[in-house]
């Protein structure tokens, strides 16, 4: 049987980049033949195939933010390469890659597979840009598109808010390799031994800030130190994140981390008490996934993702988003019960031993890749 050519289209950053080099490095090699195409300021790390051998790439004009001008720009990129490439599916990562590459699919009669990776119109507070995201999606669902979504809730979203039939949604839980070995850190240890972490930029989906108020009333009665990974580039809101943290008199109480290797991150959750989300909304987050491979309990918002993953009261608690003093109850009972804190940190690692290892899973994606 012939080679199934599938080019992947995104801007390769945090968990979407993750999440396509899981997929490269363990789809079967003599079923599919991977190009990429991405961004040309957003990594500059090759991707690897399962043998280890480089995957095709290409560089085009896909940011982040909205531009109209290297918007249209990436989109005549990628027509050329998709016309020269002639690929038998294109599967599309995020808001630009999807809006691209269901742009050029339908213009060059190619079928697409869209991972919203959490639908762009969650990013936004303003209600005229959140309406026009949301419109944009609802203009460009079905057509000659699957969605292809992280998890449950994602697909319940699909749905319910931006118009999907049923019949073209497909979930593909986001999953990844066993953690068999924890390397020691690349950076400085600048913390205590003791502490709670987190991972992921200031930013309104983050919404850091609510963490730093939970901890700062946890540590009224019990104190603990916080790691937030993920300080990176794109953090809107790190000033507002700082303010705050220097208004609660809190400095001593919490390490901000940048960007650093992911060996780095498996380190310092694996030597963490249990882990944090404050998150508004999620795909299928991934720092919870590699929690519970690393047997570590949870206590995280109830959007999205977190849901999915979190069961309550079995790997962790699922605490409503504003709920300052459920988020502090929970935390104060896994820092002074300890049994209840190892109960569910096995539990943790049975949930993702039975869910999401990737070297389990890859074959229901390779299954919708064939069909």
């Amino acid at each position: 049987m012939a080679k199934r050519k599938i080019i992947h289209l995104l801007h390769s950053i945090g968990g979407v980049d993750v999440y396509l080099r899981l997929v490269l490095e363990n789809v079967n090699t003599d079923l599919f033949e991977n190009i990429v195409i991405h961004g040309t300021k957003d990594t500059n790390k090759p991707f690897f195939d399962k043998n280890g051998n480089k995957v095709k790439e290409y560089k085009v004009s896909i940011f982040r933010d909205i531009s109209i001008g290297n918007d249209i720009k990436s989109l005549f990129q990628t027509y050329k390469i998709l016309k020269k490439e002639r690929p038998n599916l294109i599967h599309a990562h995020s808001a630009k890659g999807g809006i691209i590459g269901r742009i050029i699919g339908k213009l060059l009669g190619i079928k697409v597979i869209y991972t919203p990776h959490a639908f762009s119109y969650l990013s936004t507070q303003n209600s005229i840009k959140r309406s026009l995201f949301l419109n944009i999606e609802k203009f460009l669902a079905n057509g000659n598109s699957l969605l292809l979504a992280t998890s449950a809730s994602e697909k319940k979203r699909a749905t319910e808010e931006v118009g999907y039939k049923d019949k073209n949604v497909i979930v593909f839980n986001n999953c990844i390799e066993p953690i068999v070995k924890i390397q020691s850190l690349t950076i400085p240890k600048t913390w205590p031994e003791a502490y709670i972490c987190t991972v992921g930029r200031p930013s309104y989906q983050k919404n850091i800030e609510q963490m730093i108020r939970v901890l700062h009333e946890v540590n009224k009665e019990a104190k603990i130190h916080l790691i937030v990974m993920g300080v990176g580039p794109v953090s809107g809101q790190l000033k507002s994140v700082k303010n705050l943290i220097q208004e609660l008199e809190m400095n001593n109480d919490v390490t901000l981390l940048n960007w650093t290797e992911r060996t780095d991150v498996f380190n310092i959750i694996n030597q963490s008490k249990f882990y944090l989300s404050t998150s508004r909304y999620e795909g299928m987050p991934y720092s919870i996934i590699e929690s519970l491979a690393l047997s570590k309990a949870c206590v995280v918002t109830n959007c999205d993702g977190n849901k999915d993953l979190i069961i309550d009261n079995y790997n962790g608690f699922v605490i409503e988003n504003d709920d300052i003093k459920g988020f502090k109850s929970e935390i104060l009972k896994l820092l002074r019960d300890k049994e209840l804190l190892d109960k569910l940190s096995k539990n943790a690692f049975t949930s993702y031993s039975e869910n999401y290892n990737i070297k389990k899973n890859i074959f229901e994606l390779e299954s919708i890749y064939l069909k």
